[in-house]
């Protein structure tokens, strides 16, 4: 039996993978800060498709709170098989404001508790010679808007460093990088999301799919859907003068 350690599990993305996962028989890990949100989860889970839903209450912006989950993906009597570092939320503050706590607290959750549970997962998994981690990072990580494209940014290259120091060891890891998805994310962040195209959703189900598809395929870059391919692609080649002119007018008007 396979076992998965998911955070941010309840809703989202995560609650995406978690169904997902579910869905093809593994074991879960739950790790979100809401307990009842994580009851409900579980109970719908194991419903659903009779496989075994471990929770665990944590606030990954608490170091403390970090180091347990971080315990518990180095167990060896309950190995953990894959890991979904997907914790986070949006950054909707701009980085002249004067308290820069809710920037160090976006570093806290997106930055360093991806760090420290990619660093036990991966020595952990390395040592018993397999495993996966899925780092979920963003498209935003290509452009340069704010607090959140910087994060993202380091999420991204993060991964592929890992990748390389986790070569020939048996452990894949990828970096997911979607663009817009359907879910509660930026009513939660405040940000207005009415001028976006329709064509520029994407489904969380569909994503998470092609991410494990991805995996499969031993990607270290997983970029959900054929026109965030194309838009990424243009955003690679194109002069940074250019890339930080749209990142302004995509930015304007946004809270």
């Amino acid at each position: 039996m396979t076992t998965a350690l998911v955070t941010g599990g309840t809703s989202g993305i995560g609650a995406a993978f978690a169904r997902a996962l579910a869905g093809r028989g593994d074991d879960l890990v739950l790790v979100a800060r809401d307990a009842g949100r994580l009851a409900e989860m579980a109970t719908e889970l194991t419903a659903a498709h009779g496989v075994d839903v471990e929770v665990m209450s944590a606030d990954l912006g608490d170091r403390d709170d970090v180091q347990r989950v971080a315990n518990r993906l180095a167990s060896t009597e309950q190995p953990v098989d894959l890991l979904v570092n997907n914790a986070g939320f949006g950054v909707p503050y701009a980085l002249t404001n004067a308290d820069t706590t809710p920037h160090e607290h976006a570093i806290d959750v997106m930055i360093r508790a991806v760090l420290v549970l990619g660093g036990a997962a991966g020595r952990t998994m390395k040592a018993r010679g397999g495993g996966t981690i899925i780092n979920v990072s963003s498209t935003a990580g290509f452009v340069t808007m704010g607090g959140y494209s910087a994060i993202k940014a380091w999420v991204t290259v993060y991964s592929e460093g890992l990748a390389n120091e986790l070569r020939g060891t048996g452990v894949q890891v990828t970096a997911l990088c979607p663009g817009w998805v359907r879910t509660e994310f930026h009513q939660r962040a405040d940000i207005k999301t009415s001028k976006i195209p329709d064509q520029l959703w994407l489904d969380a189900e569909r994503l998470v799919s092609d991410c494990l598809t991805d995996v499969e395929r031993h990607k270290v870059i997983s970029i959900p859907s054929k026109r965030y391919q194309a838009l990424i692609l243009a955003a690679r080649l194109a002069p940074r003068t250019a890339i930080r002119a749209v990142s302004r007018k995509l930015s304007s008007g946004r809270h």
